[in-house]
């Protein structure tokens, strides 16, 4: 494993060159970046369609009294901002619900939980980022629906990204000891028993390989990137994309804590992880999104002012 760059130069081309950047942080900033641009060329095309709204800015350029004036311009302009919302209330959503989750070694050692390099829970981090965003967005006056659809398959294959850096630093996000009689002969050892050698955590697995389930959740985020990308044209209601994104997103974080390992806890009955818990709740709204937004819009008499406008009969 590789929790940092440099060990990856190291291992490629034979000599220590020290890079003070760790291949996590690194994957998530590769993925944010993706996912940014993703959400800027639907924007632009959501815009150039009459589907979204623009935001005020003052004009550019010629004299004073003219750059006061307001202009209408593409949504796509925030997504800088809107990214940096996701990143900064994302980690600490994230770093909040592993602490949540794993409350008793909270306080036996605070500091160390806050401040270990691992420990990140994904949904804490979809949750309050995205309580964020929408604040942002509704104070922007733009569409939540919209903008959620236009970011759903950014915000897949960011954090399929972002699994591959929990793979290179092997964080702890493996999964349990894996069957190695039950192996696919297909199938390469590497992708059903994984020991994470040099693992950030010094855990050794040497004798015990586990399922690498961060390359599994990639595979998944592809997949349901390449739906979701597919799916973006349909003419639906707003909000209906987004919705299909948290069905697809549940399902698969729900199916993969199956082979993964993580704290559980009692509920219903049930022996749960938190991450299955709220997969559930998030399939439930999801689905009921759907059901709210499965009709095909009412075209509107207005005409977009964005909008081609309509040839004469002849």
């Amino acid at each position: 494993m590789y929790p940092r760059l440099s060990d990856l130069f190291t291992d490629l081309f034979g000599f220590n060159f020290p890079i003070p950047i760790y291949s996590f942080g690194f994957m998530v900033a590769v993925g944010a970046m993706f996912g940014a641009w993703i959400l800027q060329k639907d924007l632009d095309r959501m815009y150039g369609s009459g589907l979204i709204s623009g935001v005020k800015m003052p004009e550019s350029g010629g004299d004073k009294k003219s750059r006061k004036k307001l202009v209408d311009v593409s949504p796509s302009f925030i997504v800088g901002t809107i990214t940096l919302i996701i990143i900064g209330a994302g980690f600490a959503g994230a770093r909040i619900f592993h602490i949540f989750e794993n409350f008793d070694a909270f306080m036996r050692a605070p500091a160390g939980m806050i401040f270990t390099k691992g420990g990140f829970t994904f949904y804490g981090g979809m949750i309050v980022g995205g309580f964020s965003v929408v604040y942002y967005v509704r104070k922007k006056g733009l569409s939540v629906g919209r903008i959620a659809d236009a970011m759903a398959p950014g915000v897949m294959i960011a954090y399929g990204i972002g699994r591959i850096g929990c793979h290179l630093s092997g964080d702890g996000d493996w999964g349990i000891a894996s069957d190695i009689a039950s192996k696919p002969g297909w199938l390469p050892t590497w992708l059903w028993a994984e020991t994470y050698p040099n693992n950030i955590l010094g855990i050794d697995l040497s004798s015990t390989p586990v399922y690498p389930t961060p390359l599994y959740e990639f595979f998944a985020a592809a997949l349901i990137f390449a739906l979701l990308w597919s799916f973006r044209k349909h003419n639906h209601v707003p909000g209906w994309l987004f919705s299909v994104y948290l069905v697809f997103n549940g399902a698969e974080r729900f199916f993969i804590e199956k082979i993964r390992v993580n704290n559980s806890f009692d509920f219903l009955g049930q022996s749960m992880t938190q991450a299955e818990l709220i997969a559930i709740i998030i399939i439930l709204i999801g689905l009921v999104g759907i059901w709210k937004t499965w009709k095909v819009p009412v075209p509107s008499t207005k005409s977009s002012p964005k909008a081609a406008p309509e040839s004469s009969p002849e």
